[in-house]
């Protein structure tokens, strides 16, 4: 999966220069106080249009034919700061421009080229769509560049898992790095275990396709270390403590962290940003055979620490755990990672508010503020030790699974970050990676969160 085919594929943008159709983006006020086009204006209050937000009024010509579109901002644009990704889905097809809005230019564009997005692999046709015309103050370049992230993150969580295996992700994997003439490695099945990764061995083994830890380089020595490090169970049927069927039927979303970090690296390497650039994915499936891993068993992980097994279904933090360990002895400046990781976090702040956890206090607050400005929302919460207590377990040195039910996010972070010591930063993204509905920006499906606010802060803000 070469890493633009989807824009590729499907561009939403315009390229003509000549003629296109004018799309008039206004609110109530506009319309109450008449300060729009004086045709558009009269159709709009003879159709008995409001404005309101993402409502779309086509306006004919004398003669009949289609002359533009009113689309409505609502009396608070700034609530709906990506409400141009319903045109992607509203306007007929054609080629269209922004004739007026209160929007900037790079925000007006994101917004309709993240709604533009369609999951098609698998549809044997796709309808004409509506193009938007780039006007000359848009960064072009930097907008198609995160469209690409996003969607390649979108395209990966959305393919099935017969499709999107360990192996289908390491081809996706490498096909980034050969674009971007990055290093990649990848180490296969018993070789883990020759190479210290023990527990991605563990997680992985039962499966008919084997597991494996992939690995790309990027970037020149010198400029600030960054790693990444991403979730990649393909498919989590929660192995012996089996999860009921419809608990499983989003699971091909649990390579979600894998997906995201892929999509953010995109923009990191699109951008030439000067970072020394090290990305890492434990890509398993949590299946269910006679080698498969058992409740009780205990197993050593790459930095020594001995982990129970007290729950199959709490295996992304295994994984997690070597590979963290193994971006860690490199003592990188940043180390972020992103995983799929906990119910707990959906129940403390839902689907759509991913949590972040981190020691570092500048750090957090970069990252918020880059949230905020990217309107990609995140929400830290605390690594608080007073839960530490509950990794504790009476024959190893943790448990996987505390016991109780309780502060899940919590205690998944603080098993975590039992295996990062020397990495001068480190964060922890706790996302959902899935959209449960339609939005402006987005239809249901596979979702990227929180890269472009990491996107901004890497650009703007490491030091």
């Amino acid at each position: 999966m070469a890493p633009y085919q989807y824009i590729e594929r499907h561009n939403p943008f315009s390229s003509k220069g000549g003629h296109t159709l004018p799309v008039f983006a206004v609110t109530p006020a506009h319309v109450e106080t008449g300060t729009i086009d004086p045709i558009a204006l009269d159709w709009a209050r003879k159709a008995g249009f409001k404005a309101e937000a993402g409502s779309v009024l086509l306006i004919p010509t004398a003669d009949g034919h289609l002359g533009g579109a009113l689309f409505g901002l609502g009396s608070n644009p700034s609530e709906n700061p990506f409400l141009t990704g319903k045109l992607a889905r509203s306007l007929p097809a054609g080629d269209w421009h922004i004739e007026t809005a209160p929007l900037t230019a790079n925000r007006l564009l994101l917004g309709y080229g993240l709604g533009s997005y369609s999951f098609d692999r698998y549809r044997s046709e796709r309808p004409a769509e509506p193009k938007l015309l780039i006007p000359q103050d848009a960064d072009a370049a930097d907008i198609k560049r995160q469209l690409a992230g996003v969607f390649l993150a979108r395209d990966l969580i959305n393919t099935p898992t017969n499709d999107m295996g360990p192996a289908d992700l390491e081809n996706a994997f490498r096909a980034l790095a050969e674009h971007y003439k990055a290093e990649f490695t990848s180490i296969v099945g018993d070789e883990l275990l020759e190479k210290n990764f023990p527990l991605v061995h563990t997680v992985g083994r039962a499966s008919t396709v084997a597991p494996r830890l992939l690995e790309m380089r990027w970037g020149k020595k010198g400029h600030p270390r960054v790693t990444l490090v991403g979730k990649g169970v393909c498919f989590d049927t929660g192995g012996l403590d089996i999860k009921p069927a419809s608990s499983m039927l989003l699971m091909k979303k649990d390579m979600g962290g894998a997906a995201n970090v892929l999509g953010l690296a995109l923009m990191i390497m699109d951008a030439k940003l000067k970072i020394d650039l090290r990305v890492i994915v434990p890509a398993v499936e949590n299946s269910i055979a006679g080698n498969a891993f058992r409740p009780g068993d205990v197993y050593k992980s790459r930095k020594g620490l001995t982990v129970q097994i007290d729950n199959t279904d709490a295996e992304g933090r295994l994984i997690l755990a070597d590979a963290l360990a193994y971006a860690d002895e490199d003592a990188p400046d940043l180390l972020i990672d992103m995983a799929t990781l906990t119910g707990a976090a959906r129940v403390a702040l839902g689907p759509d508010l991913p949590p972040f956890f981190t020691d570092d206090e500048d750090l957090a607050h970069d990252i918020v503020d880059a949230s905020l400005e990217t309107d990609d929302p995140l929400w830290r919460m605390p690594l608080y030790k007073g839960y530490e207590k509950n990794l504790r377990t009476p024959i190893a040195d943790l448990t996987n699974a505390p016991a109780g039910g309780m502060a899940g996010a919590i205690t998944a972070a603080l098993f975590l970050k039992r295996f990062v010591g020397k990495s001068k930063s480190w964060v922890h993204f706790d996302i959902f990676g899935w959209a449960q509905s339609e939005r402006p920006h987005s239809p249901m499906g596979g979702e990227a969160q929180g890269i472009r606010a990491l996107y901004r802060f890497l650009r703007t803000g490491l030091k």
